[in-house]
């Protein structure tokens, strides 16, 4: 099975999940808070459903050999969702969200694993913008999931692919105050190590090499803890127990990276 149609399953399983926990709510819960402190849980909702339009603008431009839609577009589809009622975006959301992946699913496997595209600025491939759309569903899933569910975590199979891409949202919202800082960290489910490092920039990469020797503060933790660290939700009260620390608390941790 090739990465695509492995980013795609846990795409379609994303957005199943999304869909199982909205479907119940009240249109009070709908416009109630979601995790994320400025958004409601429509607000959340209309961000996926805008945000599978507008990875279908990528798409479509990749496919097409064609200039990437940037800003002006993406706003167009923005003022679009933000005009509609709190009930409207729970609603379509979910619509436009099956749509992408109905889009995905009907190109060839071939063609799309040949995909080269520009992708904010650099090159990237299919891979990438699945990566990247797993990544944006999954995490903003939990938003909407943990407000009632506190003992929510992230669906693992996109923590599985996540956690070996946390560097561009580290280095995109790390908070370089906390440094010089140099922490190991080694997770479970999957099993990683990396070097956190704080200079005068957030680097979170695969540790080892003889030439790189032990930092002073070692964490152990789930791979779901590090990941939303990462993305800044890893409050105390949604923080795993059994995490281990040496030389740096998590406090410490919570302030480099405080979300997005």
């Amino acid at each position: 099975m090739s990465d695509n149609t492995e980013l795609q399953t846990a795409l379609r399983s994303s957005h199943r999940r999304l869909e199982e926990a909205t479907r119940p709510l009240t249109d009070e819960e709908i416009a109630g808070p979601s995790y994320c402190t400025d958004w409601s849980t429509a607000q959340v909702l209309s961000h996926i459903g805008s945000g599978a339009q507008i990875f279908g603008l990528l798409l479509d431009a990749g496919l097409a050999g064609a200039e990437t839609p940037g800003r002006e577009e993406f706003s167009r589809i923005w003022d679009v969702w933000n005009a509609m009622s709190p009930g409207d975006q729970a609603r379509n959301s979910i619509i436009a969200d099956e749509a992408f992946l109905d889009r995905m699913a009907s190109i060839p496997a071939d063609q799309l694993d040949a995909l080269q595209m520009t992708l904010f600025g650099g090159p990237a491939d299919a891979t990438r913008l699945l990566g990247m759309r797993l990544s944006e569903h999954a995490i903003h899933t939990w938003d909407v999931i943990v407000i009632r569910d506190p003992d929510a975590e992230v669906a693992g199979d996109a923590v599985s692919w996540m956690v070996d891409w946390l560097d561009p949202p580290a280095r995109r919202s790390g908070n370089t105050q906390g440094g010089p800082l140099e922490v190991d960290i080694t997770t479970t489910d999957p099993d990683r190590t990396f070097r956190l490092s704080v200079s005068d920039t957030v680097k979170l990469l695969p540790a080892g090499g003889a030439d790189m020797p032990p930092a002073a503060a070692t964490v152990r933790m789930p791979a779901s803890a590090l990941v939303r660290l990462a993305y800044g939700r890893l409050d105390p009260e949604h923080t795993p127990a059994g995490i281990e620390a040496d030389g740096i608390d998590l406090d410490t941790l919570r302030r480099i990276f405080p979300g997005f």
